[in-house]
């Protein structure tokens, strides 16, 4: 294994743990509410691994969330199928929309499942998606650009 792959996996790992340890930290010890969802952790791997990614731009981590959030939620609110239909297709068009609006986030495209299958009301939009996407861009851009000095975004 070459020098430049352990360095760059050791601060992907550090990183992250900074990073989600962050989230975690505001989601069970503080009284804000909840910053931290699964998918998040796939985020991680872009944007501390891929910085260079055009799927790890901050625009492609907040509304790549939020779109295919938003599908979930409207898809769980709205369109009365049986769960093991309501997925697959809210999925779908959370995909579809990504692409559509040049906003593909790969770790996103999970978001239609965790939303139907936790029944989130639509609060979940803004706790946790946009604050923890703005504190996930946020430490990636100091971190990426200040700390590992590479360009990002």
């Amino acid at each position: 294994m070459n020098k430049d792959k352990i360095y760059k996996s050791l601060l992907a790992l550090i990183f992250s743990t900074i990073t989600i340890g962050i989230l975690t930290l505001l989601t069970y010890k503080t009284n804000f509410g909840l910053f931290l969802i699964a998918s998040f952790g796939s985020s991680m791997v872009l944007l501390y691994g891929y910085p260079e990614s055009p799927f790890a731009k901050p625009k492609n981590i907040l509304f790549g969330h939020l779109v295919t959030s938003a599908i979930g939620i409207l898809f769980y609110n709205f369109i009365p199928l049986p769960i093991y239909l309501l997925i697959p297709i809210a999925v779908g068009f959370g995909v579809g929309l990504m692409i559509l609006l040049n906003v593909t986030h790969p770790p996103a495209g999970g978001n239609p499942i965790i939303v139907i299958m936790g029944s989130v009301s639509y609060e979940y939009l803004f706790s946790p998606i946009l604050t923890g996407c703005l504190i996930i861009i946020g430490f990636g851009i100091v971190l990426n650009k200040f700390v590992a000095k590479k360009k990002y975004p």
